[in-house]
C-alpha cells in the first residue's frame, strides 16, 4: 500500500491476518465476541496502519450521521459567537458533532447551505434566523428535520424557539433608566420587519413607560451601518430634550457599539452628557469610558438548550411544540450612574 494511500478496512484484516468482519466487530464495539489474541493483533494493525475509521460513512450505514447542522446569520456578532459556545458544549455532551455555516445575511448563503445541510444528512439543525430573507424561512419550513430556532420565531411555521424573555428584560431595562431619573429616553434598534425580539423589546419599553406620564419615550429605527442617519437621531434628540436628563437603549450589541461610536463622533460622553444601555454583554463594555450598562443575554446556556432540545426531537419526542426563554441580568455601569 502507498504511504500516500488513505487505509482501508481490508488493509487492516490484512495486516492482522484476519477477516473483515472481525474488523468491523472490533469497531462496531462487539470485542467481547473476538479472543484476546485477535484483539490485540487487530490493534497493533491498526496502530502500525495509523487507520481512521470514517464516521460518516459509518453513519450513513446505520442511518445516523451523529451531526447536527447550525445555521448562523452573522458570526462576527458577538451574541453568536457566545451562543456557539455553548452549542459546541452541549454537542460534545450529546455525542453530536456541529457543523457550522455562516450565511453572512445573505440569501444565496441561506439557500446553498440548507441544501448542503440536507445533503450532508444531518440528523437536526438549530437555527439563528435574525437576518434570514424570506425564501431562506420558507425552505426551513419545507424541512421535515427536527429543528430549534434560537432567537427568532418564525411566523406560520410552529418550530421549537430557545431565547431570552425579551419583555422582562426590556422592562427590567426600562425600569432601571426611569429609576436612576432619566427623563427622556430614546430606544433604537435596526429595522424592525418580522424579527420578533426587536418588536418584543420595543413593545416592552412602551408598555412601561405607558406607566410613567411624565418620561418621554421615543423609538428610531436605524440600519446597522448608517453612520449619518445615527449620527442625526442622537444629536436631534439631546437637542430637543435639552435641560433634561436623557438616556438611550440600544436594542443589540452589535447596536451598541455603534451608538458609542456616533455618541463620541458628535462629542457627547455617556454618564454625563447622556446616558447609554445596550442589550447584549461585550467584552469591552466595563473597559469604555466610565463603563456601559449591558442587559446580559444568558448566551451560553441558550445555545445548550437549543441543542439539548433538537436531540430530544431527534431520540423521538412528540411533544408539544415549546418556547424556551431565560432571564436576563442587568449589569450597572457608569453609563446610567446619576
Amino acid at each position: 500500500m502507498s504511504k500516500s494511500t488513505r487505509p482501508t478496512i481490508s488493509d487492516v484484516a490484512k495486516a492482522a491476518k484476519t477477516g473483515k468482519t472481525s474488523i468491523s466487530r472490533y469497531l462496531n464495539g462487539e470485542k467481547h465476541l473476538l479472543s484476546d489474541a485477535l484483539l490485540a493483533r487487530i490493534e497493533q494493525a491498526i496502530a502500525e496502519l495509523d487507520y481512521r475509521p470514517s464516521l460518516m460513512a459509518r453513519g450513513l450505514k446505520h442511518g445516523k450521521t451523529r451531526l447536527i447542522g447550525l445555521i448562523i446569520a452573522d458570526i462576527t456578532n458577538p451574541y453568536s459567537v457566545n451562543v456557539l459556545s455553548g452549542i459546541e458544549a452541549a454537542c460534545r455532551e450529546k455525542g453530536f458533532t456541529p457543523l457550522v455555516c455562516n450565511t453572512n445575511n445573505e440569501l444565496d448563503q441561506e439557500l446553498h447551505y440548507l441544501d448542503l445541510l440536507r445533503s450532508y444528512q444531518v440528523e437536526g439543525i438549530v437555527v439563528n434566523a435574525v437576518g434570514m430573507r424570506e425564501e431562506g424561512l420558507n425552505r426551513l419550513q419545507q424541512s421535515a428535520l427536527p429543528m430549534v430556532l434560537i432567537d427568532r420565531k418564525i411566523p406560520d411555521f410552529a418550530c421549537d424557539v430557545v431565547g431570552l424573555d425579551n419583555t422582562q428584560a426590556a422592562t427590567t431595562a426600562t425600569e432601571h433608566l426611569i429609576e436612576q431619573g432619566f427623563e427622556a429616553i430614546l430606544f433604537i434598534s435596526e429595522p424592525l420587519g418580522m424579527v420578533n425580539t426587536r418588536r418584543e423589546r420595543l413593545s416592552a419599553f412602551r408598555a412601561t413607560l405607558a406607566r410613567y406620564a411624565g418620561v418621554v419615550a421615543e423609538n428610531v429605527e436605524i440600519p446597522l451601518h448608517e453612520a449619518d442617519l445615527l449620527d442625526n437621531a442622537l444629536r436631534q434628540f439631546h437637542t430637543r430634550h435639552r435641560g433634561m436628563r436623557k438616556a438611550v437603549i440600544s436594542a443589540n450589541g452589535a447596536l451598541t457599539l455603534q451608538v458609542a461610536r456616533s455618541l463620541k463622533r458628535i462629542g457627547l460622553h455617556w454618564g454625563s452628557d447622556i446616558g447609554l444601555l445596550g442589550f447584549d454583554e461585550l467584552e469591552w463594555a466595563e473597559l469604555a469610558g466610565v463603563g456601559i450598562t449591558t442587559l446580559k443575554q444568558p448566551t451560553w446556556q441558550i445555545g445548550f438548550a437549543a441543542v439539548e432540545q433538537v436531540v430530544r426531537r431527534i431520540n423521538g419526542t412528540d411533544d408539544a411544540v415549546r418556547e424556551q426563554v431565560f432571564s436576563g441580568e442587568l449589569i450597572v455601569r457608569g453609563s446610567t450612574a446619576r
